[in-house]
């Protein structure tokens, strides 16, 4: 075959991001959003964020059947069907008259729709179509969704204020559709679909046997053969904390903590989404370690400093915008999700064929803890009337965390524990 400058995985790639882009609206909506649903129609911050717990809950438990989905149906169709479901629960949530409808809305249609690409969605891409390269891939894939909350955050705050949060979700729905002919046109399956070899691929590269059988059995199965390793265990606690401490506190909660002290609502949406600027440098600069460094002392260094961080956050707060908040913004977006590269790593390494589905169960894991504490963080404020608690809790858990990452083990046992533990079929 003769060679390109540009290997074909780069265009699949870039085509992935700009996909990952357009899903990522509605990661910047109910922070922005909360506030002026509650001045209209009276909805509790518990009642919202049930509905965003709901949306985070499925955005999780989707992801492993997903990764079978696109083993089986192809990654063009799962990802195209998943933008449609988003466009659609943003679009009819300007219809909504009653509490329930935004757990149907934000919380099912768009909980299924996210989490049918999401982060395992990153992960196909990259184990698929790259030998070479891949931590930094998924770096730059994973900072897709931080591109999406840089892009939407200050529009939808802007549209929600001045001409209300109808227009707001119009433009969500809008751009995930817009997304989708550009899925259909350059998303491709597999590299040997079209003669080619995933990129850093040897000579002598033969493309593995593809699954069969039904998706659903497919996940289930993975499931139960990790559940027998117990790096899973470690690996699926850490990140759960790592989603209740990103998206379940900071990401849904930042604006309303932030406007209970006094900050206006765009100036709030402004400085989280300067989290998302720095974390696309801080996800790709992880890639780039994660394939030269021990996965283990990566996660352990994140979860310590996002502790840290979280600590400090209530006494950080205030009406105006100040150095100390500003810097709270820039380390905790560098810290925010770089932990998927290195623990993407570690399920490839550990559970070998299975890495993609089984990192889709530890992504649940990190759903389930995101929407746990967007539920609870929600509790706290209605019933004590501050966020304090809610940041401290947080705190404790990345503590918890970096113990967790620490003792998954060397990489010597990490191997020897996945040769010689008998997995039943």
């Amino acid at each position: 075959m003769t060679r390109t400058r540009i290997h074909p995985a780069w265009f699949v790639a870039v085509t992935a991001f700009v996909a990952l882009v357009g899903a990522a609206g509605f990661r910047a909506a109910p922070g922005a959003l909360m506030v002026p649903l509650h001045d209209e129609f009276g909805w509790s911050t518990s009642v919202m964020s049930l509905a965003v717990s709901i949306n985070l809950l499925l955005y999780g438990l989707t992801a492993p059947f997903a990764a079978a989905l696109m083993d089986t149906f192809g990654i063009r169709r799962v990802t195209t069907v998943a933008l449609l479901m988003v466009s659609l629960g943003s679009g009819l949530t300007v219809f909504m008259t009653e509490s329930f409808q935004l757990l149907i809305t934000w919380g099912v249609l768009i909980g299924l729709g996210t989490g049918s690409m999401a982060m395992v969605f990153a992960a196909t891409i990259a184990n698929r179509w790259f030998v070479e390269r891949r931590g930094l891939v998924m770096g730059i894939l994973t900072a897709g969704g931080a591109t999406g909350q840089l892009v939407f955050l200050p529009i939808v705050a802007a549209l929600a204020e001045s001409v209300g949060w109808r227009t707001a979700s119009l433009v969500i729905a809008g751009a995930a559709l817009l997304v989708v002919p550009l899925v259909i046109r350059f998303i491709g399956d597999f590299p040997e679909d079209r003669g080619l070899t995933p990129y850093g691929a040897d000579d002598d590269w033969e493309a593995p046997v593809r699954e069969t059988g039904g998706s659903a059995r497919r996940a289930i199965d993975g499931l139960r053969r990790a559940t027998h390793v117990p790096a899973f265990w470690a690996l699926a606690a850490a990140f759960a904390i790592c989603g209740a401490t990103t998206n379940g506190l900071v990401g849904i909660h930042f604006i309303p903590s932030a406007h209970d002290h006094g900050m206006d609502q765009t100036t709030a949406a402004g400085l989280l989404a300067v989290v998302g600027v720095f974390d696309i440098v801080g996800t790709i600069a992880s890639g780039w370690f994660t394939d030269r460094y021990d996965p283990r002392l990566l996660l352990a260094g994140y979860y310590a400093f996002r502790g840290v961080g979280l600590v400090l956050l209530p006494t950080l707060l205030a009406s105006s915008v100040k150095p100390s908040i500003v810097a709270f913004v820039v380390i905790y977006g560098l810290d925010w999700v770089a932990t998927v590269p290195p623990t993407v790593a570690l399920c490839r390494e550990i559970f070998g064929d299975d890495g993609t589905i089984v990192f889709g169960w530890v992504f649940a894991s990190h759903q389930i803890g995101a929407a746990a504490a967007a539920f609870a963080a929600g509790v706290i404020r209605d019933q004590t009337g501050s966020y304090s608690l809610a940041w401290f809790g947080g705190a404790g858990l990345c503590a918890v965390a970096a113990v967790l990452s620490w003792v998954v083990g060397s990489s010597a046992k990490r191997q020897t524990r996945r040769e010689s533990v008998p997995l039943p079929m």
